[in-house]
């Protein structure tokens, strides 16, 4: 007998180009682990690879256990800003969580993401120790609607879903 759970994740960052003096040109974007060449990067401490932050996230939805923030601070001071790291903190405290599907949705009207889905996927999957098919990535412009479908920078929501043994035993 298992309990399934569903956790959601959140992360947004500004593109360098609009974040001011503590941007600088040499960062490259990355998304869910897969670099985008010829695009802004976001601004962060870390290599603001806000699909993996939103992850990172939604597993700590599931953890009870917060990477992003002090946790990670502590990596970025150590020289680690590679949000797979990051990623990989969170999933070493699932225990028995399993996880089953990722679902993420993500706004910004740049760069355009049709020609990465896939790798980013691929990615994903390998990263979260799941099949290409239990993951799911959609794009949308946001019509200009948010500063992010106006092209100021780029957010991401990920719901998980697990099942972890039910140890709480017969009523």
């Amino acid at each position: 007998m298992f309990i399934y759970v569903s956790s959601l994740g959140q992360d947004s960052h500004r593109f360098v180009d609009e974040a001011g003096p503590a941007g600088t040109s040499e960062r490259v974007l990355m998304l869910g682990g897969v670099a985008i060449p010829g695009a802004p990067a976001l601004d962060g401490n870390s290599d603001a690879d806000v699909i993996l932050h939103a992850v990172a996230n939604a597993v700590s939805g599931l953890t009870g256990v917060n990477i992003l923030g002090s946790r990670a601070d502590t990596l970025c001071r150590a020289g680690i800003t590679d949000s797979v790291v990051y990623l990989q903190e969170a999933m070493s405290e699932l225990g028995d969580w399993q996880l089953l599907h990722c679902s993420l949705s993500l706004e910004g009207c740049r760069p355009k993401l049709a020609p990465y889905i896939a790798d980013i996927r691929r990615r994903l999957a390998e990263l979260l120790g799941l099949e290409i098919r239990q993951i799911g990535l959609t794009a949308t412009s946001g019509e200009a609607l948010t500063a992010f479908g106006r092209g100021e920078g780029i957010q991401v929501f990920c719901t998980l879903s697990a099942r972890r043994p039910d140890t709480t035993g017969p009523e």
